[in-house]
């Protein structure tokens, strides 16, 4: 087995796999405010319709896909275009192995490729795990949003990070 997964963008025929992880994180609560399931076809349309500049990249080992990561648009308005949002899942069976570095690393350099100026991201407070890997990259923390969303009938609060390229 490969010891340094390949870092790629994501393909059509990726949907499916992306879909589960997506999932995963939905279903365990504590990596995003999502509630909906998503399936491969919904994937599929997600990515045809997304602008080239807001790559969506996977992570790949012997052709296992280990994670995912998206720049997403930060806002509509037109002010923004030099802010990217950034989000990673990894599969449950890969976590702890560096894959959300290393997808958070190829994000980072992809973001600057795209001209971005920024990345920013919200994740659930309290999730130190994460907090602890966007700091060891840059990231700083901006601030808590208090009850922002319900998961399983409980306010969660998030938190906001920002990394200047």
């Amino acid at each position: 087995m490969e010891t340094t997964p390949l870092f790629r963008n994501a393909e059509l025929s990726d949907a499916g796999k992306i879909a589960e992880i997506w999932n995963q994180g939905i279903e365990e609560g504590n990596a995003t405010l999502e509630t909906e399931f998503r399936d491969e076809k919904f994937v599929k349309q997600w990515l045809i319709n997304r602008d080239a500049r807001y790559t969506v990249m996977v992570a790949e080992s012997s052709g296992y896909i280990s994670g995912w990561l998206s720049l997403n648009k930060f806002s509509q308005r037109e002010a923004y275009r030099f802010v990217a949002d950034i989000s990673i899942y990894v599969h449950r069976d890969m976590r702890n192995m560096g894959t959300g570095g290393f997808l958070l690393d190829h994000g980072i350099s992809t973001a600057r490729n795209n001209d971005f100026h920024k990345i920013v991201l919200t994740m659930i407070y309290g999730n130190e795990r994460a907090k602890k890997l966007y700091l060891s990259r840059g990231f700083s923390s901006v601030g808590v949003l208090h009850e922002q969303g319900i998961i399983n009938d409980k306010w969660i609060d998030t938190e906001i990070m920002e990394k200047m390229l």
